[in-house]
């Protein structure tokens, strides 16, 4: 028994003197034992071990762990002394992260309200600001708002008069989304082509949209009824109009007659005429032939017009009593010894039909984005020119085979400042009554033509500048004094425009390639018909730039500062 206690013994201190002297197998399972010699650290209990090996060293002081509470759910919490923004309002798709904003954070408070409304148009469905305040009407309480279909409808029907009357595209969906968007239709789309009208509305991401639309079947030349149109949207932006109300106002202007009769348009017809061909060398004699072929071209019109004949060969038959006049001239006046310049009573006669207001539309629907709807009116444009080209050339050829001699060169470019000046008034006045405009308005038009013809002969006849750059200057200046006019009036700019481009319009240049096309001159003609083309777009990219120009710099009534500029769709660069 003793010999196996002895043992036991021995044993056990063999294995502690193994425990103390690490074989070389322990060696290699462990990198950080001491060297020989250097005494091993001290054993700790389990207790005194850490649960990290990245321990704090002795003599550091822990940082205290925050309680539970103030730990944050997130691992990228925002430093100390950094303030948040606010989070948006919960229940709503379409609230920015920045919160809801104001009409009055993206224009200023009393800016017209095309200005408000562009900038908001153009903006994403998302970032819009919503209504300030619902409107209420007779039927529904301020909570729930006026009827949506019946908003939708006013807002198509006010769209479908400002579309017929010749307004732009842009102007068109301003109007549009700010009649939606005062009686609290925030979330819509309007869209507006040449003939259709469209309007969406989504009250949220899950509601069915309602969308309707109109079609535009008949166009008519009033500015009287356009201005009416723009004072309604005016007061119903300002909050002063109930639904209701606003469908009164507009079947009274639906109602309201033209101010001038058609037997006052026929006179202003030849009196635009005879201003025209004074214009370009013409004296008494030419003004009267000149007046009485415009004043029948507008007879003959009226009556394709009660036929229901389409509006090309309205214009065809408008057409072809001027040239008739001017053939008579050319045929008799040289046997009863007067001396009267057959292209002066063409080119006055031919004045009255130009497109220019059109033309003007057409250029500024594609200047601003609207290309579809400034293709139709181009197409518009070219449709009523080849009808005018049609009318003469017919009536040219009959008198060259009656032996007319034409001369291109028979128009008299000597200056006479005074007598032009006031027939490029009297053309702009007659231009005034054919657009059916307000007598408040007639005034401030003519003048501003007078000023257009002023500054393009001071240009061309005086400093020897191309016409192409005189025209587009002048025409510039239209522009600028046309949307300052109507800014201080909060009414439509073309009242002021279309009828003070008339002295620019290149009546003469059309007049010269026709003549070249009916007598064989195919190069003279097309020359001719080339430089028409070119003053007609410098007149309506000039008349664009002074609108541009006066929506950028020009200050609206009571302001300090400029207007806001037009945001505008962000597009490729070259490629």
């Amino acid at each position: 028994m003793a010999e196996t206690t002895t043992s036991n013994a021995v044993t056990e201190a063999g294995h502690a003197e193994e425990r103390e002297q690490p074989t070389d197998e322990n060696r290699a399972r462990s990198a950080f034992l001491p060297p020989s010699g250097v005494p091993l650290p001290s054993q700790q209990t389990e207790e005194e071990h850490p649960t990290s090996e990245f321990a704090v060293p002795e003599g550091l002081r822990k940082i205290p762990a925050p309680p539970e509470e103030e730990h944050s759910t997130s691992e990228f919490a925002v430093p100390e002394g950094v303030r948040t923004a606010l989070p948006p309002e919960p229940g709503s798709a379409f609230t920015p992260p920045d919160g809801i904003r104001t009409i009055n954070d993206l224009v200023r408070p009393g800016a017209p309200w095309q200005d408000r409304m562009r900038s908001m148009v153009r903006m994403p469905l998302g970032e819009r600001p919503v209504p300030e305040r619902p409107r209420r009407t007779d039927e529904e309480d301020v909570d729930a708002g006026p009827s949506a279909p019946r908003v939708l409808d006013l807002t198509l029907r006010i769209g479908e008069l400002l579309l017929a009357g010749g307004e732009g595209a842009e102007d068109v969906e301003a109007a549009m989304f700010g009649v939606a968007h005062a009686y609290g239709l925030d979330r819509c789309e309007p869209t507006v082509t040449f003939t259709l009208l469209s309007m969406t509305y989504q009250p949220s991401l899950v509601d069915d949209p309602i969308t309707l639309s109109r079609t535009v079947r008949r166009r008519g030349t009033d500015y009287t009824r356009l201005a009416a149109v723009f004072r309604l949207v005016d007061d119903i932006t300002d909050g002063e109009v109930t639904l209701e109300e606003a469908y009164g106002r507009l079947a009274e202007i639906r109602r309201n007659r033209h101010p001038y009769s058609k037997g006052a348009l026929t006179v202003a017809s030849g009196l635009l005429a005879g201003a025209a061909s004074t214009l370009v060398g013409g004296g008494w004699l030419v003004f009267l032939l000149a007046a009485i072929g415009a004043m029948l071209g507008d007879r003959l019109a009226w009556v394709f017009s009660k036929r229901e004949m389409p509006e090309f060969y309205q214009f065809v038959a408008a057409a072809m009593p001027p040239a008739t006049m001017g053939v008579l001239v050319a045929l008799f006046a040289p046997d009863l010894g007067l001396e009267i310049r057959a292209s002066a009573v063409v080119t006055g006669g031919l004045f009255p039909l130009i497109p220019g207001r059109a033309l003007v539309a057409a250029v500024q629907d594609g200047l601003t984005g609207f290309y579809i709807t400034a293709s139709a009116r181009l197409l518009e444009v070219v449709y009523l020119v080849v009808g005018i080209v049609c009318g003469v050339l017919l009536v040219l050829y009959i008198g060259s085979e009656l032996g007319a001699n034409f001369n291109p060169d028979g128009l008299d470019h000597r200056t006479r400042p005074s007598l032009q000046l006031l027939a490029a008034m009297l053309l702009a006045l007659t231009f005034c009554l054919l657009l059916q405009q307000e007598r408040s308005t007639v005034l401030l038009a003519t003048l501003n033509g007078g000023v257009a013809w002023l500054v393009y002969g001071a240009m061309a006849d005086v400093g020897g500048i191309d016409p192409v750059a005189a025209t587009a200057t002048a025409a510039g200046l239209v522009g600028l004094f046309g949307q300052l006019m109507s800014r201080y009036q909060f009414i439509s700019a073309l009242p002021y425009i279309t009828a003070a481009i008339g002295p620019l319009l290149p009546g003469s240049a059309i007049y010269f390639g026709l003549i070249g096309v009916a007598q064989g001159d195919m190069d003279q003609g097309l020359a001719n018909l080339t430089r028409a083309a070119a003053l007609a777009l410098a007149i309506a990219i000039g008349v664009n730039l002074g609108n541009e120009l006066a929506r950028l710099f020009i200050k609206a009534p009571g302001r300090e500062t400029p207007l806001p500029g037009r945001r505008a769709a962000k597009r490729t660069r070259g490629f």
